[in-house]
C-alpha cells in the first residue's frame, strides 16, 4: 500500500494552497522580471530575450525633455499628495482610534470600500466633476484626486500603529496639565511616528504610480509619467518604456521596503 494514502487531508490541502500561492506569485513577479532585461536591449524593438545589450534606452529617457517634464510632474504631484494626505489621514486615524466619532464604524467601512471600488469609476466621476469645476489638466486637480485616493491608505496604516498604543497615556498627560496638542506631540506622536512615515510612503507610491485617474484628468503641461508611458505604448513602442518601468520597479521596491521597515518598528 502506498504510504501517501495515510497522510492526513490537511497535509494535501496545505500543499495545494502552497502550490496555488506559488503560481499567483509567479504570475505577479515574472512580467516584472521580464521587463528588466528588455530594458537593456540594444534593439529598437521590445524583445525577450535581447539579442544585444545596451544602456541607450536609459540614456534616451534621462535626456528626453518630454520624459523629464512628465517625471517632474509626477514627482510634484506625489510630494504634494504626501504632504496633504499624511496629516489628514493621521488626524482621521487619531479620531477613529480615540472614539471621538460616533460614526467610526461607518467611516471605517467607507474607507475600506474606497480601496475596492474600480478605479476607472473614480476616474470617470472625477473627470465629469472636474469638467464643471475647471480642474481638468491642472496640477491642483491632480493632487486633489490623488490625495483622496491616498488618504484611506494613510488612515489604515496609522490605525495599525495605534493598536499597540494605549490612549490612557495621553489622557494621563492631559490630566497633569498638558494641552491636547502638547500631549499628542510629546506622548502619542513618538509612539506612532513609524506608522505615519509608513503611511506617507504609501501615499507617495500611490500618487507616483497612479495611471487610471491620471488618464482622465491630466494632460498638456500636467501629463504625468504614467500617462506619458501609456501614450507611448500606443504611439511608439520601444525599449524606453522598459527602461522607465525598470526604474519604477526599483523605486517601488525601495519605498515599499522602507514602509515595511518603518511599519515593523512601530
Amino acid at each position: 500500500m502506498n504510504d501517501d494514502i495515510g497522510l492526513p487531508i490537511s497535509h494535501w490541502r496545505r500543499l495545494w494552497l502552497y502550490g496555488v500561492g506559488a503560481l499567483v506569485l509567479l504570475f505577479l513577479i515574472v512580467p516584472s522580471l521580464i521587463i528588466v532585461p528588455m530594458s537593456f536591449s540594444g534593439s529598437t524593438l521590445l524583445q525577450f530575450p535581447p539579442e544585444s545589450w545596451s544602456l541607450r534606452w536609459y540614456e534616451a529617457y534621462f535626456q528626453s525633455i518630454e520624459w523629464r517634464d512628465a517625471t517632474v510632474v509626477s514627482l510634484k504631484a506625489a510630494v504634494l499628495t504626501t504632504v496633504f494626505a499624511t496629516p489628514i489621514g493621521t488626524a482621521a486615524a487619531y479620531a477613529l482610534n480615540s472614539g471621538a466619532l460616533r460614526l467610526a464604524g461607518f467611516i471605517n467601512v467607507v474607507l475600506t470600500a474606497s480601496l475596492i471600488i474600480p478605479v476607472i469609476l473614480i476616474g470617470i466621476g472625477t473627470f465629469f466633476l472636474y469638467a464643471r469645476l475647471g480642474l481638468n489638466n491642472t496640477l491642483t486637480g491632480l493632487v486633489l484626486a490623488h490625495t483622496v485616493q491616498a488618504v484611506p491608505l494613510v488612515v489604515l496604516t496609522v490605525l495599525s500603529g495605534f493598536r499597540s498604543y494605549d490612549m490612557n497615556q495621553e489622557r494621563v498627560a492631559r490630566s497633569l496639565g498638558a494641552g491636547r496638542f502638547a500631549a499628542f506631540w510629546q506622548v502619542t506622536m513618538p509612539q506612532i511616528r513609524f506608522s505615519i512615515v509608513s503611511g506617507a510612503l504609501f501615499a507617495f507610491i500611490t500618487s507616483f504610480d497612479e495611471v487610471v485617474v491620471s488618464l482622465f484628468i491630466s494632460g498638456g503641461e500636467t501629463t504625468t509619467l504614467t500617462r506619458r508611458m501609456f501614450s507611448a505604448l500606443r504611439d511608439q513602442i520601444d525599449p524606453t518604456i522598459a527602461a522607465i518601468s525598470t526604474c519604477l520597479i526599483v523605486l517601488s521596491i525601495v519605498l515599499l521596503s522602507a514602509a515595511q521597515l518603518f511599519g515593523r518598528r512601530r
